[in-house]
Parts: structure tokens; C-alpha cells; sequence
């Protein structure tokens, strides 16, 4: 095996955390890349399939039989269970599976998608309850209890996109033309991170296992407020700008994003689950995970790790060319999978 290329199985390889993922392990052809989709036919499946290294398994990451297919001649896995569409239940399930599955076949190294912990961090007060964080985390949890040997395991927690700046957390336009942001973090600060920086941290850990087993790397660009958005706004793009501060339950209340809070999260189910959270439980215990700052980043060992990276705000927006307008990052947005009222 010395002699050969390792192949990584990406689990929830064409969603945006996925899909940033495969692109950075296959950018020099030093792994072999299987990206597991639902549908080869999708667009974003066809789109990496295009890149060299790359293979597509089309099955369900939520099949065993499809998961025991998917790690045939596997040595790496990076695993991403989508919570929107299962539950935070389901994701405890399947995340823990996953690590059994490839330790029954033999993998060598395991990394799961995670999260910050708003739960834990915030003490387990109710208003810092997400399902979708929550449920990543208890396998988190699970995994620290784990041995290195043989399966080794790591974890890469990321946090908000920063590209979500150009979908749901966009500025609107007001009456005179300003832009309005009105993401409710109050006085707090986000961590947020750069999809590309967040491809090549995964790929850090896999080519670094000495270094990165048994870690919880958590990576961020940079902390952002509402402050910081306006002024870095108006300093790149030139037009004008102001910042809204509400809390998360006015946000919604106020049509910021136009979801239907009383409805159950979890748009692959029938929602018969009695632990289902609704829409506006989980987004409102994100928000305030963020506002009240309970999320911090080493920056000094992000540096140390990809020095290459994205470190600020503005370095982000004059690289994207950001003007405030959308542009679709989430697939679950794209494909209408959120619930949005009168729909």
C-alpha cells in the first residue's frame, strides 16, 4: 500500500462542505477521491466528477448496505451527515455508524464534520439548543472515547460559511438604497470561515495523521460582527451601509428569512419523531451561540497550520469580489429543502 495512492471516501462529497473537500484532496493527485452523492445526475455530482482523482458513488449515506459498498477499498473517510434532513437523532445514529462501519473495514483514518458545541458551551441553557450543532457534537463526544489504533480518528469543526454572507446572512436593501445587515448577533461575533480555507484543513489533517489524530481542529477565518460588516462593507464596495441589531426571535418574526418556525426540521422524515425539533428552536439556539460569543479559535495555530489562508474579513471580500448580492452556497437552500412560509 506504501506504493499506492490512498483513496478517500468523502461522505457528503456535493454539498458545499463536501464538495469544497474533495477539491482540495484531489488537487495534486496525491489521493484517490470517491465522493458519495444520492445522484450521479446532479449538477454538483457532475461537477466533480470532472476533477482527476475523482470517482462518484451514487448510494444512500444512510444505508448500511450503501456504506459497506462505499468503504471497499478505502484506507480514508471523511464523513459529513447532513441534520437538516435526518434529525439531530438519526445524525447521533449514522455518525457513530459510520466510525463502526470503517472500523470493520479496515480504515486507517476517520474524520468527521463537526461543530461548535452550543450546548456545552453555553452551559446546556435551553437557548442555546440546535439540533443540528448538538447532534454532530454527541458524536464528537463519542468519538473522544475512542482508541487510536487502528482506526484513528479526527475531527474538523467548522462554523457559518463565510460565503453565506451572499445567501441567507445578506444585506437587504432599504428605501434610500443602503445595504442592511441584520444578522442578529447583537454585540457578538461570529467565527466564520472561508469554504476553500476549510478544504484545505481537512486535507492537512489527512496528509499530518501524526500530528492530527485524536484532535479537534476547529477552524474559522476570522470573527465577525455587525460592525465589522458595515465598516469592511462600505470600505470595499463604496456603497452604502448600516447595521440592524434585533434579537434572533425578532429576526425571523421580522421575515429576515421567511421560514416556517413552527415547522419540524428535518426534511427527509415524515417529522413523526416526537424529539424533532422545529425550525425555530434550532436557527434561534444557533443565533444565540454566536451573539453571546461562546465560540473562540486558536488563530495563532490556524496560522501556523495554513499560513496561505484566508485571515480577515475584507481579505475575503476583495477576494470573492463580494457586492452584498446572492449567490447560492447551500444546496438545501437551492433546492428549496428548508421550510418556508406559505409553502
Amino acid at each position: 500500500m506504501s506504493d499506492q495512492k490512498k483513496t478517500i471516501l468523502v461522505i457528503g462529497g456535493t454539498g458545499a462542505q463536501g464538495s469544497a473537500v474533495v477539491k482540495a484532496l484531489a488537487q495534486d493527485g496525491k489521493y484517490e477521491v470517491r465522493a458519495m452523492t444520492r445522484s450521479a445526475e446532479s449538477n454538483e455530482a457532475k461537477a466533480l466528477a470532472k476533477l482527476p482523482s475523482v470517482t462518484l458513488f451514487q448510494g444512500n449515506p444512510y444505508d448500511e448496505a450503501d456504506l459497506q459498498k462505499a468503504y471497499k477499498g478505502v484506507q480514508l473517510a471523511f464523513a459529513n451527515t447532513n441534520g437538516f434532513a435526518i434529525g439531530e437523532k438519526a445524525e447521533i445514529y449514522w455518525g457513530i455508524r459510520m466510525y463502526e462501519i470503517a472500523a470493520q473495514n479496515g480504515l486507517e483514518h476517520f474524520v468527521w464534520a463537526g461543530v461548535d458545541y452550543g450546548s456545552k458551551l453555553g452551559g446546556f441553557a435551553p437557548k442555546y439548543r440546535c439540533g443540528h450543532l448538538d447532534g454532530k457534537n454527541k458524536v464528537t463526544e463519542y468519538l473522544k472515547s475512542q482508541p487510536q489504533s487502528p482506526l484513528a480518528w479526527s475531527v474538523l469543526s467548522s462554523c457559518p460559511y463565510i460565503e453565506m454572507l451572499s445567501e441567507n446572512w445578506r444585506p437587504k436593501k432599504d428605501k434610500t438604497g443602503a445595504y442592511v445587515f441584520a444578522v442578529p448577533l447583537g454585540d457578538g461575533a461570529s467565527p466564520v470561515i472561508h469554504l476553500e480555507d476549510l478544504g484545505h484543513y481537512a486535507r492537512w489533517i489527512f496528509d499530518n495523521p501524526a500530528e492530527s489524530k485524536g484532535i479537534n481542529l476547529e477552524v474559522a477565518t476570522c470573527h465577525v460582527g455587525l460592525d465589522d460588516l458595515v465598516q469592511t462593507f462600505q470600505k470595499v464596495t463604496g456603497k452604502p451601509a448600516r447595521a440592524v441589531r434585533m434579537t434572533p426571535e425578532e429576526y425571523f418574526a421580522n421575515g429576515y428569512e421567511p421560514l416556517d418556525m413552527d415547522k419540524k426540521l428535518a426534511y427527509g422524515t415524515d417529522w413523526s419523531d416526537r424529539t424533532l425539533m422545529t425550525t425555530g428552536q434550532n436557527f434561534i439556539g444557533f443565533f444565540y451561540l454566536w451573539r453571546d460569543n461562546l465560540a473562540k479559535r486558536d488563530y495563532a495555530l490556524l496560522d501556523k497550520i495554513l499560513p496561505t489562508r484566508v485571515k480577515t474579513l475584507e481579505e475575503w471580500m476583495r477576494k470573492s469580489a463580494y457586492t452584498g448580492e446572492y449567490k447560492p452556497v447551500l444546496i438545501d437552500v437551492a433546492r428549496g429543502n428548508f421550510p418556508i412560509k406559505g409553502q
